[in-house]
């Protein structure tokens, strides 16, 4: 069962993330793990393996792009694909993001499907 660790510090995006990715197919069964922050984020990490993240750019304390950072530093998380999540959607954002490691990028308001696809995508590419 793949788990996947979404972060965000708005939880009706977090809501609306478990619930698309508990309703995809593809994606059954899947443990969704929820974190309020980046620093949050950081407190789970250790904890568990996880097999996807998921995050917000814009949060306060740690944001996402310094936890991407994070996890690509980290021995044990290096490999997790990491997809961001963002109301910052411009090709710079993009861009920075990505050139960070970031797997793959979705700018908010975001559409269940294009979630659900993209978050079975890089589950795929990390089993393979």
């Amino acid at each position: 069962m793949p788990k996947i660790l979404v972060v965000d510090d708005s939880s009706s995006v977090r809501s609306f993330v478990r619930d698309a990715l508990e309703e995809a197919a593809e994606l059954r069964p899947a443990e969704v793990v929820e974190a309020t922050s980046g620093f949050d984020a950081l407190r789970l990490l250790p904890r568990d393996q996880y097999d996807l993240v998921i995050t917000d750019i814009n949060m306060p304390d740690i944001n996402g792009l310094e936890l991407l950072a994070f996890i690509r530093a980290s021995e044990r998380h290096r490999a997790v694909p990491v997809l961001i999540i963002s109301t910052q959607s411009s090709e710079r954002d993009r861009e920075r993001g990505l050139s960070l490691g970031a797997n793959a990028f979705l700018a908010k308001p975001l559409d269940p499907h294009s979630l659900r696809e993209g978050a079975a995508r890089l589950l795929h590419s990390q089993r393979a």
